[in-house]
């Protein structure tokens, strides 16, 4: 197939026969998107930034375009590994139905990057027939087939006949990982689920009680190496971890994979002695890390940092500002990103530092001799509290200097880039999966003109959409940990997962809370919390606006 030749008729009737062979037809797609965008920004062979900024609209909406076709193929892989296994099922072959022709028809008809901003063919320099053309007579019988009134009546019955602990429709774990999803679920029901949304409206912290339940159940040394006392298992484990229990609470996901972040730039950067030192006490939950990164006027621009540490004999004396720090006052270990030399512009002037602290309290939250800072209140994401810090004169030992080096500690956070979009992928999926459990719970319990909510087709159809795009989230977040567990180059991947979860986190969350109507307003039911919960997730570790120019930077590069 040329770049200019429509999908063929599939050879068969079956929706995954008919994917297969649009997925040529979308690359294609994408290719003269990229094409027709590169000319738009590229100057002399580069990249010309200005041009880049200029162009937002056409590269994230490439970016998204991208994304799109890497979540159809990991749902048609999804399909394939499940047929071969003998595990693909009615509801499968539901999921991928509604999935791949609502995705499709978003192809053709515009892709929602947010509520409100649809990105269409001519967005990206292509004529507004283009995707349609390409996608042929292939695309246009899986649309009509999956886009159907009665295609989402089947996937909505399918589900309301489903026992729904394991989600909707078989994930594709093996053995070895659907035995660990089974322990957090158990878990997470049962420690979690019952408190989460009385810790959310008392702003309190998850219990101490249940951070020890996750330090023994080995957590926090997950993907730790055995020699330094953690499980050594990979990112598709953690994902696993993440997901169900912030499927609990997305407090507790995210409190549980924090070590993980701090743990991976000890064995990525730091000495053996610094490995030897911290990381056995990471994995057995001794220690709790909190990442000291972001400053009032940077965001996501972190070459602009000002925090400085300035050596003085055996110590690192810290100055400056920080904000948003998770979960500050009860860590024990900062991971805090400074300029060490004033003198290097951009990136090259940071040091990364180990820095420890003793915990504190909500009445004396920093006792620590040169560190202060105050309580920023937040809509969701609580349980572990979000800070502001002053440093005036902290001093940290110039051994805690990770790696020994100076000048380091961007490489060193680049490093872990990808293990944290893949778990903040992993944490939205969850959060989606929360609000589609609550969701058909309410529908099927209650009865408006003697009826369940669940009968009406709007709502049906909300439920059937929202276990689509929950189980293809979870593909392209498990491939892109798959790829990272490979020691294959993954950023491309994570970014594009984190990227479509979060968003898919978002619209479960609002449908569920739709689904409840006047009730879902009212803070006495979970629903709204989790949509507090779900509205971060495209915000941190790159924003989406951040995270699709990233993407977009790398499809041009080529």
């Amino acid at each position: 197939m040329t770049a200019a030749q429509p999908a063929a008729a599939a050879s068969t009737e079956t929706p995954a026969a008919r994917l297969q062979a649009v997925l040529p037809a979308l690359d294609s797609l994408l290719a003269e998107a990229t094409e027709a965008v590169r000319a738009k920004v590229v100057r002399d062979g580069r990249i010309d930034s200005d041009a880049l900024e200029r162009e937002q609209r056409a590269g994230h909406g490439l970016a998204w375009l991208a994304t799109y076709r890497m979540a159809l193929r990991e749902l048609l892989r999804w399909s394939e590994r499940l047929a071969k296994e003998g595990r693909y099922g009615a509801i499968e072959e539901a999921i991928l139905r509604v999935g791949a022709a609502e995705y499709l028809a978003q192809v053709i008809g515009g892709i929602p990057m947010n509520q409100g901003e649809i990105v269409r063919a001519q967005d990206l320099g292509l004529a507004p027939a283009r995707p349609a053309e390409l996608l042929g007579e292939a695309g246009a019988e899986l649309i009509a087939d999956g886009g159907s009134a009665e295609a989402r009546a089947e996937l909505a019955a399918l589900m309301r006949q489903a026992d729904g602990r394991s989600g909707f429709g078989d994930s594709g774990l093996d053995e070895t990982h659907g035995q660990f999803r089974d322990e957090m679920r158990r878990f997470a029901e049962a420690e979690v689920a019952p408190y989460a949304h009385a810790w959310h409206l008392a702003n309190a912290y998850i219990p101490l009680e249940t951070i020890q339940k996750l330090a023994d159940l080995g957590v926090f040394g997950l993907t730790i190496p055995e020699e330094y006392g953690g499980l050594g298992l990979g990112k598709e484990a953690m994902c696993v971890v993440s997901e169900e229990l912030s499927r609990g609470y997305i407090g507790v996901g995210s409190l549980g994979t924090r070590s993980e972040i701090a743990a991976e730039l000890i064995m990525g950067g730091g000495t053996e002695e610094q490995k030897q030192k911290y990381l056995p006490r990471l994995a057995d939950g001794s220690i709790l890390p909190t990442a000291v990164f972001t400053e009032p006027n940077t965001g996501s621009d972190l070459a602009s940092l000002k925090t400085r540490a300035a050596r003085e004999g055996d110590v690192y004396r810290v100055n400056g500002a920080k904000t948003w720090i998770t979960h500050p006052v009860r860590a024990d270990l900062m991971t805090l990103l400074v300029r060490t030399d004033p003198n290097e512009p951009g990136h090259r002037g940071l040091s990364m530092l180990l820095a420890e602290k003793p915990r504190g309290t909500d009445e004396d939250p920093f006792p620590a001799r040169g560190m202060s800072g105050g309580e920023i209140e937040v809509l969701g994401y609580r349980g572990m509290k979000e800070y502001e810090i002053s440093f005036d004169g902290f001093e940290v030992p110039a051994e805690n200097l990770l790696g020994g080096v100076e000048g380091q500690g961007f490489k060193q956070l680049m490093k872990t880039f990808e293990s944290a979009r893949i778990q903040t992928a992993a944490r939205a999926v969850g959060v989606a999966q929360s609000a589609l459990d609550l969701g058909l719970r309410y529908a099927e319990e209650r009865i408006q003109f003697k009826k369940p909510l669940a009968d009406f087709p709007r709502v049906a159809d909300k439920l059937a959409m929202m276990a689509a795009e929950v189980q293809i989230a979870r593909q392209i977040t498990y491939f892109a940990a798959r790829e990272k567990d490979s020691d294959i180059r993954c950023d491309l991947e994570a970014g594009m997962a984190k990227l479509l979860a979060a968003r898919v986190a978002w619209a479960a969350a609002d449908n569920a809370l739709q689904i409840h109507g006047g009730n879902g307003f009212a803070l006495e039911y979970q629903i709204s919390r989790v949509l507090c919960d779900s509205r971060i997730l495209n915000i941190f570790e790159g924003a989406a606006e951040i995270q699709a120019q990233v993407i977009a930077r790398r499809l041009l590069e080529g």
